[in-house]
C-alpha cells in the first residue's frame, strides 16, 4: 500500500503534497470546498499567458497541478536581500500579465465594476521561483474589478502581513517588510491612498488575518501613513 503523502507546502487555506512525477496535490482544509473554481481560474489564467502552474485534475477539494519547484520570493529575497528590488519589480509585472487577462463573468466583483482579472493574494509567499521562472499560485481569491484594488492589496499584504517561517526568516523580513512595501508601491502605477485604504478595510475583512495582523491594519487605518504613501 501507498504511504502518507509528502507535505511540501501549507498556506493559510491548502496543503500540498508531493505526488511524485512532476505533479502535487492542493487540497483545502475544508472537505466541502469545491477545487473546480479555482482550477477553471488558473487555466484561463495559463491560456492568456500568466505562469501558473498546470492543472491535471480537480475533484472536490482537490486539485492536481505541476509541481512548481524553487524558492518562494520570500524565502529568496530573504536569503539573498540585494534581490529586492529586482523582486519588488517582478511583483509589478506580475501584476500586469495578471491584469491583461480578461476576467471569467462568473467571477465575484468585490471592488466594483471592471473587467480585468484580479488575484487579490499575489505577494511574495505566492511565487514560485522556479528555474523555468516565477510561477504565480493560490488563486483561491481571483476576482473581478479595477487593477488598482489589486495592486494596493499587495501593498496591504506586505506592509502588514505576518511573516512566515523560522525565525531567522521572519527576524529578517520583518527589517525588510517596510523597504519592500515602499520598494513595490514605488515599481507599481501610483495609487491613490483611497485605494490603499479600500485594500486594508478588505484585508480585515477577512477571517484568516491573524489578530497582530489586524491591530497593524487597524492602527494603518487610524494613521496618516496610507496619505504618506500615496502619490506625491
Amino acid at each position: 500500500m501507498p504511504g502518507p503523502l509528502k507535505l511540501v507546502g501549507s498556506g493559510r487555506h491548502a496543503d500540498v503534497y508531493d505526488l511524485g512525477d512532476g505533479r502535487v496535490l492542493r487540497r483545502y482544509r475544508d472537505a466541502a470546498a469545491e477545487a473546480g473554481r479555482e482550477a477553471g481560474v488558473m487555466v484561463h489564467a495559463l491560456a492568456h499567458g500568466v505562469p501558473v502552474p498546470e492543472v491535471f485534475d480537480v475533484s472536490g477539494a482537490d486539485i492536481v497541478m505541476e509541481h512548481a519547484v524553487g524558492p518562494t520570493m520570500l524565502q529568496d529575497v530573504t536569503r539573498r536581500p540585494w534581490t529586492l528590488d529586482r523582486h519588488a519589480r517582478l511583483l509589478t509585472a506580475l501584476h500586469g500579465m495578471v491584469h491583461a487577462v480578461p476576467a471569467l463573468s462568473w467571477l465575484r466583483a468585490p471592488f466594483g465594476d471592471g473587467t480585468v482579472l484580479l488575484h487579490t493574494d499575489l505577494h511574495p509567499s505566492n511565487v514560485i521561483l522556479t528555474k523555468a521562472g516565477p510561477r504565480l499560485i493560490d488563486w483561491q481569491g481571483a476576482a473581478r474589478g479595477p487593477a488598482e484594488a489589486d495592486m494596493a492589496l499587495t501593498w496591504v499584504l506586505v506592509a502588514t502581513s505576518q511573516i512566515p517561517g523560522p525565525l531567522v526568516q521572519r527576524a529578517v523580513g520583518l527589517a525588510g517588510q517596510a523597504l519592500f512595501a515602499r520598494r513595490y508601491l514605488a515599481a507599481a502605477q501610483p495609487l491613490a491612498p483611497c485605494w490603499l485604504a479600500t485594500a486594508a478595510r478588505h484585508r480585515l475583512s477577512d477571517t484568516t488575518v491573524r489578530e497582530s495582523e489586524a491591530a497593524t491594519l487597524r492602527r494603518l487605518l487610524r494613521s496618516r501613513r496610507l496619505a504618506h504613501y500615496g502619490p506625491d
